[in-house]
């Protein structure tokens, strides 16, 4: 009885139970920009294969960009064990946000070697953010979405993430977990 008692919990909590797959948003194709480290940074050869989260942001924004950039910073120490996963920043404000200024960004912010931040033209940072993670316009305006995206192994955007919801980190991390089993 006492077991019995303990299984019906447990699928009461959700334990148990097979969680349906992640949804597919789009696809993220291949993209070369300039990373932090002032180099060409080619999705093909540094993302393809791997989980990452991606989010835009600017280096002197004063509102939202450095509460996402300690979330980031969130992902990245709750997934230390994780070492193939990836996260990548992409600027909004590429006049400014050089990869100098990115490199001094994320060390300021704890930033480790998983860890990408991108500068490219306005017209390739427009695409992706509105064409690709269809997040908004990269426009010169510097308004950028606050959520930030999941992508498999496979390219596949598989979840997006209001980062102004207290639970919104501790769902990515669980997402990532899931992802990280899934072949």
């Amino acid at each position: 009885m006492k077991h019995f008692l303990l299984l019906l919990l447990l699928l009461a909590a959700g334990c148990g139970r097979n969680q349906p797959p992640l949804e597919v948003f789009g696809e993220v194709p291949d993209f070369t920009l300039t990373s932090h480290r002032n180099s060409p940074f080619d999705a093909a050869r540094e993302l393809r294969g791997r989980i990452w989260v991606a989010n835009f942001i600017f280096t002197n924004c004063a509102g939202p960009c450095p509460r996402m950039t300690s979330q980031m910073r969130q992902v990245q120490d709750a997934t230390a064990d994780l070492p193939e996963l990836r996260m990548v920043s992409f600027t909004v404000d590429p006049a400014r946000d050089t990869p100098e200024v990115l490199a001094a960004y994320g060390k300021r912010h704890r930033a480790g070697e998983r860890w990408s931040f991108l500068t490219g033209t306005l017209d390739q940072l427009h695409h992706l953010k509105r064409n690709v993670f269809l997040l908004g316009n990269v426009d010169g305006e510097l308004n950028h979405s606050t959520r930030f995206a999941l992508v498999d192994r496979q390219s596949r955007i598989r979840a997006f993430y209001d980062t102004s919801l207290p639970s919104s980190i501790r769902q990515a991390i669980a997402d990532i977990r899931r992802l990280e089993k899934e072949k």
